[in-house]
């Protein structure tokens, strides 16, 4: 019997051989049937999971300090794809124990995995296996046969099997074993924490020992399980219910833990809260007091259960005026994500007329865009309202109230992030005609391409990518987002970013919703989701949002209107410098191309008056120019110095329209006269000549002390002007340039008035009078009236001559 055993068994140990080595060799092939799906696996960092390989294998399970329960499974498996969501669950439901407990996977699908699953004798997926504290290099783990696809249950029996440990114990566990009423009296004698919590259970229960390891990173507390079976603690406290919570004090003295539920959840938050009661490693809640010395601004004393509009308003800001300009070119991907997001904006953002009319201006500005990228200049411009859209301005500047810190970098941005679309997806489901995925696209377009923290965008990409197809009413989409907000708080619980005076919690608190919360028939923690839904739409309603420390609107509007006027007046200014530089380098202008100037209204002054009627920009936009030639002084020091040249000032707009007006009615004057060809041959003759004085506005007062000989340009002398003329050739051109400089608007007043006054007089005969002498008039006259009788005369012999040769017709 015992050779035919010893045969049996070593045939059995070969067919075993055998099977593995075939199940090797099948899944070396199907991993090279499957190369896309073994890339890819089925857990990523945003799930608190340890991802192993062949350069961490040896680290984390190998002499390690803290057990680890590790999967293996095959990314191409249907089981393990299914049991993967339960095991992300267990990920974060004991992600509080990590000190003594880490959970790991490895996919043994890759190919640079399949030597590890072979080490460690892998034959089927999905398996567990749990690997104590200080494993040798040759423990090929404690397996998991038969393990429900329970996170209660698989949360037992990682209990079970820390308790099953022996030595060396893992340092970082607590015990677990229960406490005795000795222990207990002797307890303070040698601690010194603050409080000592006290879970009354029968022996079956695993109340106590989960709430152990939960405060397992927090300091001040200690947590000890009694049974039932201590009769004397029992009567001693007057316990009478199994399982609940006592706080026991170093005087004896001990009080009732007041929760919802006797369940671990509720313990184990409300022992996290006690006062004093600190996450190890992290510093102490700041009090108030020093909480509005550490920020840089005054502290604002703020409600907690209601949603301001202040940290809606700072977080537009931050986003279309910090964050978007990180790029300065926006296209592709990144415009149509744009686009959706202002668009999201100006359909549901329950916000301040202003604030809706310039994302209204803003939507319809993006959507009138052809290209396929834009400028993130030519956007800033659009959210600065630089073409002064009436009634419409995003503050400037952050403005921090439910979501300040108490320390300058906590919480801000990230928390008006969040408040923003969850006040978007409420005002969604609220419409209830909208596309129940709306909001959530947007955001999760927006957070990948412009959210500044990529490992934060990183981590909402996996959840979006891994279950928001599931959303499909307008009610989902509020949960949804809800649920991810949990999920990421509870992912960061813990770490340096957290504000200690603000930690992560799992939000409503049962204080906050008392009625979100329940328990399951299994004992364990759940949501009530129409109790939540319910809560959910109550404080992110738009009729909630509390409008205090805000800036007054009129002040935002004043405020972008000086700003826009600066900004104006500095370009003007630069733009007039620039032009002067211009004219120095090109001194010399013909008369022809200044005549051409002065018929095109170009000048910024009058094109500033023309944009903006009205108010008080007109008055002091005619200041501008003098202002920069007062700024100046070297660079029309240097253009008076230039000989034959004297600086050309500008006809205003009127008198340029009138004296267009007139040189085109001078193009249809006779030109085969010989007085106007005589005219036209000397001025030209004069333009040509170095000694021709160019166009100037000074009046005929001014000019009076030069000997001129004046064309006969009518239109020039009735506006008080003087056209192209000959200088006396005894004057020096120097002197000439040294006349007095008159201000443009004087300038342009008397012009205009002049004009006026030439217009009254009659504007007909001005008109008729362009070119002519009083002798090209009469010969006018005398030839019009030979003309006429000329043509009577004719008239009268030719009617004359058919009289004498009609035919007269004789009757029969």
């Amino acid at each position: 019997m015992a050779r035919r055993s010893g045969r049996a068994t070593s045939r059995f140990i070969k067919l075993q051989e055998m099977n593995l080595r075939m199940i090797a060799a099948l899944f070396f092939f199907v991993c090279l049937a499957f190369p896309p799906a073994a890339e890819a696996g089925l857990y990523t960092a945003s799930d608190q999971i340890v991802l192993l390989s062949q350069q961490n294998v040896g680290s984390v399970l190998v002499n390690s300090s803290a057990a680890t329960v590790v999967e293996f499974y095959a990314s191409w498996c249907g089981h393990c794809i299914s049991f993967s969501p339960i095991y992300k669950k267990l990920a974060r439901d004991i992600k509080e124990w990590k000190p003594a407990v880490n959970i790991a996977a490895v996919d043994c699908a890759a190919d640079e995995n399949i030597q590890i699953c072979m080490n460690y004798k892998i034959s089927g997926y999905p398996t567990i296996k749990f690997f104590h504290a200080y494993s040798t290099a040759d423990s090929a783990g404690v397996p998991y046969r038969g393990f429900s696809r329970d996170v209660r249950n698989l949360r037992q029996r990682i209990i079970d099997s820390l308790e099953s440990h022996g030595e060396p114990w893992p340092p970082a566990c607590p015990p677990l074993e229960p406490t005795s009423e000795t222990e207990i009296n002797n307890f303070f004698e040698t601690n010194t924490v603050q409080h000592l919590a006290l879970i009354f259970e029968d022996a079956k229960s695993y109340i106590g020992r989960e709430v152990i390891l939960d405060l397992l990173q927090f300091e001040n507390v200690t947590v000890r399980r009694v049974l039932n079976t201590e009769s004397g603690l029992v009567a001693k406290l007057g316990v009478t219910e199994f399982p609940s919570c006592y706080l026991y004090y170093p005087d004896g003295n001990f009080t009732r833990l007041r929760v919802n539920f006797e369940a671990r959840a509720f313990y184990s938050y409300a022992l996290q809260r006690l006062p004093g009661v600190i996450r190890s490693g992290k510093p102490p809640p700041v009090t108030m007091e020093l909480v509005k010395n550490s920020t840089q601004e005054p502290w604002r004393p703020f409600d907690r259960s209601r949603v301001y509009m202040a940290d809606l308003e700072s977080a537009l800001h931050h986003s279309l005026r910090v964050e978007l300009a990180v790029q300065s070119v926006i296209k592709g991907d990144s415009m149509i994500a744009l686009k959706s997001y202002i668009s999201v904006l100006a359909k549901y953002f329950p916000g301040r007329p202003v604030v809706m009319n310039l994302l209204k201006s803003l939507n319809s500005w993006l959507k009138n865009q052809t290209v396929d990228q834009i400028s993130y200049k030519a956007f800033k411009e659009n959210v600065d309202n630089t073409a002064q859209v009436p009634d419409a301005a995003l503050p400037e500047g952050v403005r921090w109230v439910g979501c300040q810190g108490s320390q300058p970098h906590f919480r801000g941005y990230p928390c008006g992030v969040w408040t923003l679309f969850h006040v978007l997806t409420v005002q969604a489901s609220n419409t209830g005609d909208s596309d129940p995925q709306e909001v959530l696209t947007a955001m999760r377009n927006y957070i990948h391409s412009f959210f500044g923290c990529r490992y934060c965008a990183d981590h909402f990409e996996n959840m979006a990518r891994e279950s928001l197809e599931v959303v499909n009413t307008l009610p989902s989409s509020v949960l949804w987002l809800w649920s991810r907000h949990n999920r990421v708080n509870n992912r960061i619980a813990g770490d340096l970013s957290e504000d200690p005076y603000f930690p992560k919690i799992q939000w409503p608190s049962p204080e906050v919703c008392p009625s979100c919360h329940m328990l399951k028939d299994n004992g364990e923690h759940g949501w009530n989701e129409n109790q939540v839904l319910t809560f959910l739409g109550s404080y992110f309603s738009s009729s909630r949002i509390l409008l205090d420390y805000l800036e007054d609107e009129n002040k935002i509007l004043k405020k972008q209107t000086e700003k826009h006027s600066h900004k104006l007046e500095d370009s003007l200014a630069q733009k007039h410098i620039e032009r002067i530089a211009r004219e120095a380098l090109d001194p010399i202008t013909t008369p022809v191309e200044e005549e051409e100037e002065e018929e095109e209204p170009q000048d910024e002054t009058e094109a500033y008056e023309e944009d903006n009627e009205g108010g008080e920009d007109k008055l002091a936009a005619s200041d501008i120019k003098d202002k920069a030639f007062e700024q100046t002084p070297r660079t029309n020091a240097k253009l008076e110095e230039v000989p034959g040249h004297q600086q050309a000032h500008k006809i205003p707009s009127i008198i340029g329209m009138r004296l267009k007006q007139r040189r085109q009615q001078e193009d249809i004057v006779d030109l085969d006269s010989f007085v106007n060809q005589h005219f036209k041959a000397k001025a030209l003759q004069l333009a040509a000549s170095s000694r021709v004085k160019q166009r100037t506005l000074q009046t005929k007062v001014e000019q009076e002390h030069r000997q001129e000989l004046s064309l006969g340009m009518e239109l020039d002398a009735g506006l008080g002007m003087i056209g192209l003329q000959p200088i006396d050739t005894d004057l020096d051109l120097n002197s000439i340039y040294q006349g007095k400089r008159l201000k443009k608007r004087e300038l342009a007043g008397q012009y205009i008035g002049k004009g006026v006054e030439l217009f009254q007089r009659g504007h007909w005969i001005s008109v008729l009078s362009i070119g002519f002498s009083n002798v090209d008039i009469s010969l006018c006259v005398i030839l019009y009236a030979v003309s006429f009788t000329c043509l009577v005369a004719m008239y009268i012999f030719f009617r004359n001559r058919f009289r004498r040769r009609r035919v007269k017709i004789a009757l029969p």
